[in-house]
């Protein structure tokens, strides 16, 4: 298991191992900033969760997901806030990512 102080440091461990794929959240699935990569939650798995809680500030509560296709021929990394920050995404994407790998 890997543990990262920041989530700088989290996304550059991640991209060195191989997760190369900067990945965003839409309502009901993740995509590349390119589109080139659209995955549902069916078509992915979480293989690393690294959770950041600000001590001062709210806004730097932050999730950190190493994310692989279920073919493994796609790996990245998606970076989200929770909490009152939290994107608004579907239930079924909201499930995937609250689950434990």
């Amino acid at each position: 298991m890997y543990n990262y102080d920041t989530v700088v440091e989290a996304i550059n461990g991640l991209k060195e191992r191989g997760y190369t794929v900067d990945f965003n959240l839409a309502h009901d699935k993740i995509i590349c900033s390119n589109n080139i990569h659209c995955l549902p939650p069916e078509d992915f798995k979480i293989t690393e969760t690294h959770r950041f809680e600000g001590d001062t500030n709210p806004s730097d509560e932050d999730v950190v997901y190493a994310v692989e296709s279920k073919d493994k021929k796609v790996k990245g990394v998606l970076s989200s806030a929770f909490g009152t920050y939290a994107d608004s995404v579907s239930t079924d994407l909201m499930k995937k990512l609250s689950m434990k790998t």
